[in-house]
């Protein structure tokens, strides 16, 4: 990105809510804090457009130009996350219908109806005017377009667009009829009008989470709204690029937000960002797997971290402070994990509405002698001292996680065999293991290239979609080793059953077959063995045949004592490993690490448990990551000389440095 020569830093400004005489108390505030970019114009569609042709930017202009004057970099909005009254009222074909089929009225925020042609219009319109009256401003270095996209609609608009949707997909309404397989229960469908959306109404409904009679139906509805709210995107986007096609756009994303296939929105972005609340009781691999997730929708990009809290997350159960020294040691694990930014939500404390109490870098004290100004002020100094340093740089893994939002929608919506599958849950479980032995990993979609990595691992991957058994199976036969779980194999991309024995389309390359799947009770377990110690058998337990595969394990109870638990097949140059159940973090610690051992796949640094290392590489050579979440000093021995790019201080390799609580160092070697 041309005009950023340094990670920036500052994150959302609303001076529209406050009166003019305290902008200019903000900017000398954010000249101590070294603040240089602010994300401007998120929520002002109100502001700015009052009827249907009557538009007012006078109040923006004031703001870009004293920004610009200020010196500042602007992350310019479009304000289209939230509808303004009026809209609702003249037009209500704009409001959302919820689940339940209650149509909304004005409110919130993500109320728009993806498919409403008043949202579509009044939408694009606006990023098109904005776009043509600030193209002039060199200070603007990115487009954000709306804000933190998400939510389903259920209303007739949508209705009538899932309709043709699925007639471009299907073509004919007997390929309709077969892939959602409806000579089940009698649901054929003679016409397209007989289409209607899978809600309270018709095919879903709650028990303990939602359930759906036709898994089918409901994910291709899950399909179309990520891709009805990804267009609204594109048609943003696409009126922003007629006018300014040298400035990048993005819009900022949500971690592991179900709703969103954000391997498929990535495609459409220049930059990917993202927003990073961890909840008060969050371990450090939640956030960095996060990260290590959006840094691989773009195959190992560089992003933004577009928004943080300087300290308190205000919708949380409990409104814990970030204690001394998290607010950087956590903006540095966002950088440690390929950000080029540092930014926050909100750069001044609102007075009302349901995040006013939602910290921010200027309180409601309104000056600069708080705690949280101060250690933001210190970040800042620090970050212009790194400067431009690690702007760009690559994480490169020996590991790739396969992570899927088919899969995961499909998987959780199977009409069995336990309510405790969690596709989200049983990944994170293989990423912590990694994650906790400073092993490298990047999260992967089912389309990008494996031939880099050593192993490949893809848990529960219930859905086998057409082709990437290839995939695989041409890699493993190269000589890659590749791990894959429990309620694995079972479907095709339509969610129909591949018959002739689990796990199908991945049976000759595992060298099994699952005959039968035991779910167990929450609270309940069977055990195995592994390397001399026993482990927990929990939620599923296969029950398998070897096919060429070796036993490494074996269940310990019940009619299944002795059969295989744990597996591992030769093929081609490569081999297969298959776990046939859930089990505990000691276990998946061990199996993982064992394997990366014979793999030859070296952790970025040896360190106590809670010091998290990462290693990002550029022209300016490599960086080490060295962050203490641990509330005492630890001491590590460095793999290779350099300097600390935020002390300042020179080491040897072989040489032991010494972190405090919380504290972080950049070890720069070219």
């Amino acid at each position: 990105m041309e005009k950023v020569k340094k990670i920036v830093y500052g994150g959302d400004y609303n001076p529209e809510q406050w009166s003019e005489d305290i902008w200019e108390e903000d900017m000398r505030l954010f000249r101590l804090a070294h603040i240089d970019i602010v994300t401007l114009n998120v929520f002002s569609w109100a502001m700015l457009q009052k009827d249907d042709d009557v538009y007012d930017f006078s109040k923006l202009d004031k703001i870009m130009e004293m920004v610009r004057s200020n010196g500042l970099k602007v992350c310019m909005a479009t304000s289209t996350a939230a509808h303004p009254a009026w809209m609702a009222r003249k037009h209500p074909d704009i409001l959302r219908t919820e689940h339940n089929a209650i149509k909304r009225k004005f409110g919130s925020r993500h109320n728009s109806c993806p498919n409403s042609p008043t949202y579509r219009k009044y939408s694009a319109l606006l990023a098109s005017k904005l776009a043509e009256r600030y193209k002039g401003y060199d200070n603007i270095v990115a487009w954000h377009v709306a804000n933190e996209y998400g939510g389903l609609c259920y209303c007739e608009n949508c209705e009538k667009a899932f309709r043709e949707w699925l007639k471009e997909r299907y073509q004919t309404i007997e390929e309709l009829n077969r892939v959602w397989n409806l000579a089940f229960w009698g649901h054929t469908m003679y016409d397209w009008e007989d289409v209607v959306v899978p809600n309270l109404q018709s095919e879903e409904w709650f028990w303990d989470y939602t359930r759906t009679n036709f898994q089918s139906i409901s994910l291709d509805y899950r399909r179309f709204q990520s891709e009805s709210l990804l267009a609204c995107y594109q048609l943003e986007r696409d009126e922003i690029k007629k006018i300014t096609p040298e400035i990048p756009v993005t819009t900022n994303l949500m971690g592991f937000y179900k709703d969103l296939d954000y391997q498929k929105w990535a495609k459409e972005m220049d930059f990917v960002s993202w927003d990073n609340y961890p909840a008060h009781d969050a371990v450090p691999f939640q956030a960095a797997m996060s990260h290590d997730l959006t840094r691989g929708l773009k195959q190992g990009a560089s992003f933004w971290l577009m928004e943080q809290t300087p300290s308190v997350s205000n919708w949380h159960p409990y409104s814990a402070l970030k204690r001394p020294g998290v607010m950087r040691l956590w903006s540095y694990q966002a950088v440690a994990h390929g950000s080029d930014t540092i930014m926050f939500f909100q750069m001044r404390r609102s007075i009302g509405a349901c995040e006013k109490y939602h910290s921010a870098v200027i309180d409601h004290a309104g000056h600069e002698n708080t705690r949280v100004f101060r250690e933001i002020a210190a970040l800042g100094a620090e970050l212009e001292q790194i400067g431009g340093l690690t702007l760009g740089a690559r994480t490169y893994a020996e590991v790739a996680i396969v992570f899927d939002w088919d899969n995961w929608w499909a998987a959780e919506y199977s009409a069995g065999p336990s309510r405790l599958i969690k596709y989200h849950s049983e990944v994170s479980k293989y990423y912590e293991a990694l994650y906790e032995a400073n092993v490298a990993a990047d999260i992967v979609s089912v389309e990008d290239d494996l031939s880099q990595y050593k192993l490949v691992i893809a848990p529960m991957l219930y859905m086998s979609k057409d082709g990437f058994d290839e995939k695989i199976r041409n890699y493993v036969k190269e000589g890659g080793s590749f791990i894959t779980t429990y309620f694995s194999g079972y479907v095709e991309d339509h969610d129909l059953v591949v018959t002739g024995g689990y796990p199908a389309r991945f049976r000759d390359i595992l060298g099994i077959w699952v005959e039968e799947t035991d779910a167990i009770a929450e609270g309940n377990c069977n055990h195995f063995q592994y390397k001399g110690k026993q482990y927990p058998a929990q939620i599923l337990c296969d029950l398998l045949h070897l096919e060429g595969a070796s036993a490494v394990s074996a269940y310990e109870e019940d009619f299944y004592k002795g059969m295989p638990v744990l597996t591992e097949h030769e093929f081609g140059k490569g081999k297969a490993y298959y776990v046939a159940t859930a089990s505990n973090k000691a276990f998946y610690s061990t199996y993982l690490l064992d394997l990366c051992e014979k793999l030859e796949i070296v952790p970025v640094l040896a360190a106590p448990a809670g010091v998290e290392a990462t290693q990002r590489s550029n022209e300016n050579g490599k960086f080490l990551f060295i962050l203490n979440h641990n509330d005492k000093t630890e001491e590590v021995t460095l793999p290779y000389g350099g300097k600390d790019i935020i002390s300042g201080k020179t080491y040897t390799i072989g040489e032991n440095a010494s972190l405090a609580a919380k504290d972080v160092m950049i070890l720069h070697s070219m």
